[in-house]
């Protein structure tokens, strides 16, 4: 008799499990990065390179993983990124993993090419006591009129805010995903854009004139000024964009290399993070995402200067392998991985967490204290 399946253990038995669920079309969107793969596998090295640095003997008694983000008490620092058309990875794509993320306290973003509408997200989510944050992520669309219904159609359904992708004014060069195409059909326009406007013909070039309709500064005044909802800029990845930011009372940036899908050999996010921490200082809130795999990954991110930490592909791991219940299972992982590293880097809260808790190739990052 053959003996079950056992239950996923890590976050690479997750990736595994989803890797035998997906087609290679699948897998290429979902997996792939930008050209080379270099800040892809990038990202992930660069939180394992750094070495953690525990004190012993410390009192742990009435430690928690609570943290406190945009003025709100989260049960953990663990948010759910936006990722566009989930129902690739399981029939009920966004609604299962928004569903799994109220469950377990999580922050949800969901992705302006979502599979399903926003007000289905918001009525799942929003019925759950103890959900995180339900904010939503805006592609800038070159018609002003058609992002401004797309922000109030999220005021509407109970969003509580938005978040504008800066990173993308074009499509990196996917090239996994060009020898893997989905089939025709499988890609079309996500449902929060299919009544978009066209965007004006552009000259028969890579980028067709996508970058002449990209967001500027000027352009995330004018969303600020048609809101009531906190904007926050995701894929911020350089100090002087950082001080911007805050200078223009944006809510809170996303430090994001758009998880090595744009720009290859962008720097990765633990790099990028510390320094952008030290620009703004301690007042403008920051969730950091990319490569991201261990709950001693969200414990270095915290000491770094993060606020919160977002899960992309983990998420699709744990939708594709098993539904709500292994997104569910994904973030419960990943909280329980942060306790422990917590506890055993006698770190009571998180508060606890600084530089003083990272070594970077043997050596301090932080003052020793």
């Amino acid at each position: 008799m053959k003996s079950p399946t056992p239950t996923p253990a890590t976050l690479g038995d997750y990736a595994e499990a989803a890797r035998h669920a997906l087609d290679d079309a699948a897998w290429a969107f979902f997996e792939g990065g930008a050209a080379d793969e270099i800040t892809l596998r990038e990202n992930i090295a660069a939180w394992q390179r750094l070495s953690l640095w525990p004190r012993v003997l410390r009192p742990l008694a009435g430690g928690h993983t609570r943290v406190t983000l945009a003025g709100r008490e989260l049960a953990h620092p663990i948010l759910l990124a936006p990722v566009a058309h989930q129902k690739l990875a399981h029939p009920d794509g966004e609604w299962a993993s928004a569903l799994a993320a109220a469950a377990q306290g999580a922050g949800y973003v969901l992705s302006t090419q979502s599979d399903v509408p926003m007000e289905s997200i918001a009525q799942a989510v929003l019925a759950e006591a103890g959900c995180g944050p339900l904010w939503f992520q805006l592609y800038w669309q070159a018609d002003r009129g058609f992002n401004h219904a797309l922000v109030q159609r999220a005021e509407a359904a109970g969003f509580e805010a938005i978040v504008l992708t800066a990173d993308a004014p074009v499509q990196g060069v996917r090239e996994r995903e060009w020898r893997h195409p989905l089939p025709p059909g499988a890609s079309a326009p996500a449902v929060h854009l299919q009544h978009a406007p066209a965007a004006p013909p552009a000259p028969d070039t890579y980028c067709a004139g996508v970058p002449a309709h990209a967001p500027t500064w000027d352009d995330v005044a004018w969303l600020q000024a048609q809101t009531r909802l906190p904007v926050w800029l995701k894929g911020v990845l350089h100090p002087q964009d950082a001080r911007q930011v805050q200078s223009m009372g944006v809510a809170g940036l996303i430090v994001s290399n758009h998880g090595g899908r744009t720009l290859d050999t962008a720097v990765a996010t633990a790099h990028a993070l510390p320094l952008i921490r030290a620009a703004v200082g301690e007042a403008l809130p920051l969730v950091v995402d990319g490569g991201i795999r261990r709950g001693t990954d969200v414990l270095k991110a915290m000491a770094l200067g993060a606020n919160a930490v977002l899960i992309g592909r983990p998420l699709v791991y744990g939708l594709a392998s098993g539904g709500a219940l292994g997104v569910a299972r994904v973030i419960r992982l990943l909280r329980d991985e942060l306790e422990m590293a917590m506890a055993l880097t006698g770190c009571r809260t998180l508060a606890d967490a600084g530089p003083a808790l990272l070594a970077a190739n043997g050596a301090a990052t932080g003052t020793v204290k």
